[in-house]
């Protein structure tokens, strides 16, 4: 495959795409990152805001710790965190900057300024809309779709910034419909190794950082330790300990930043640690490991595109089925070992639901996790599962679609059933 094929360059660019840094949870960063902005466009601290967000954003937001705050979690504190001392020039990365004394400040931020929390009734599944006023003025920001997608900015009424948007959660993104498999693979093995190199070992790097903090901290279940406690250290038990800690430490307010993938921390863990941890197994040297943990992360993305950013099927999984790939490809399986890896993996795990980011997330990424090993081992031994069987179909580009309509559209009563709960 050359650099000029499409396929070729629709990787590249997904890679770089995906692979971006962020601190905390992406989805309060993401709030924040509104609140920052449009803390900036009001040109004051605001005495009132109010955060409209779709069921998905609230779903994740709920339960889970914002870091660099103290130990504070949930909506009004992540928009507290933007307004008092979020820098919106680091993107992702928002709060990655707070001073303990700004800690001290956003809370007591919190305790005096009203800060309303509503449920969006837009179509989009990700839809973030912060409103803010003073005495004198008022500004408002809206996200939709990725985490730093800014549709509209006002101030005082008047639109500064107005970006027409789709319901399509790609969009603005290169065509991701031109992936498959079979086409994943030949770029892995034919690329040039600085047309991936910078950011899959950007995500190496920090990614195994927050691991290390996860296993050496006390994080949240601390699934990790308990994976290595229970089971030892053999190199299946590892690579689902490493993703685990990583979850575990940035689900419970670490501030360490990770590398995500589809908009996800976990899944850029989950997609990456495991296939790391076959690689140091297995001695494969650099330029295997930068190649297997790349045809993971777009294994990932290939399967999340059919399914959307956020919906109620647990994005791990997806991550999982991606890390099996890659530890299949390190194990030296081609086109048909990887192909049966994910379809038996996807067949296992399928249906693990997403009730919103929070410790538990580090024990379903080891389930994920365990499934992509166990699809391989399945193939390696003779066994699979069949058309038929279940969701399971004739062709891994048959099933992955399969998959996507399940999580899109089946589960959509699922996930209002589980933001019901929630909220209740």
């Amino acid at each position: 495959m050359n650099k000029e094929n499409l396929v070729y360059r629709t990787c590249v660019q997904v890679l770089k795409e995906e692979l971006l840094p962020a601190m905390g949870c992406t989805e309060p960063i993401a709030i924040a990152y509104a609140a920052a902005v449009a803390r900036r466009t009001l040109g004051a601290l605001p005495t009132k805001v109010a955060v409209t967000a779709s069921g998905n954003i609230i779903k994740n937001v709920k339960s889970v710790f914002v870091p660099n705050t103290g130990g504070l979690r949930g909506i009004p504190a992540a928009a507290a965190a933007g307004i008092v001392a979020g820098r919106d020039e680091l993107l992702l990365e928002v709060i990655s900057q707070v001073t303990v004394d700004e800690q001290a400040q956003i809370r007591a931020y919190l305790e005096r300024t009203p800060i309303a929390v509503r449920l969006s009734e837009s179509p989009f599944i990700f839809d973030i809309d912060i409103a803010v006023e003073n005495e004198t003025h008022t500004a408002r920001v809206r996200i939709v779709n990725r985490h730093t997608n800014i549709v509209r900015i006002e101030r005082d009424g008047e639109t500064l910034f107005d970006l027409c948007a789709t319901v399509s959660a790609d969009e603005g993104l290169c065509d991701r419909s031109v992936l498959t498999v079979a086409g994943i693979l030949d770029f892995i093995e034919s690329a040039a190794l600085e047309d991936i190199e910078a950011p899959v070992s950007r995500q190496i790097e920090y990614n195994t950082r927050i691991a290390e903090e996860g296993l050496s901290g006390n994080w949240g279940a601390n699934i990790g330790k308990v994976l290595l406690e229970a089971y030892g250290s053999d190199v299946k038990i590892r690579a689902r300990a490493m993703a685990a800690a990583g979850s575990d430490a940035r689900m419970n307010g670490c501030s360490l930043p990770v590398v995500i993938v589809s908009g996800s921390g976990n899944q850029g863990i989950t997609a990456s640690l495991p296939v790391v941890e076959y690689a140091k197994e297995l001695n494969v040297g650099y330029d295997k490991t930068i190649r297997a943990v790349a045809l993971s992360d777009l294994i990932t993305v290939h399967l999340k595109s059919g399914i959307g950013r956020l919906s109620a099927y647990c994005g791990a999984v997806s991550a999982g089925c991606g890390s099996g790939a890659g530890i299949a490809y390190l194990c030296g399986g081609g086109l048909k070992e990887i192909e049966h890896t994910i379809v038996n993996s996807i067949a296992i795990d399928s249906g693990i639901v997403c009730d919103g980011a929070k410790a538990s997330c580090a024990a379903k990424i080891a389930s994920a996790v365990d499934a992509g090993i166990l699809g391989y081992h399945m193939y390696k031994n003779g066994q699979q599962f069949r058309a038929g069987d279940g969701l399971v179909t004739k062709g891994v580009e048959e099933t992955i679609r399969n998959i996507g309509t399940l999580a899109r559209e089946g589960m959509r009563e699922t996930d209002r059933e589980i933001l019901h709960i929630m909220c209740e």
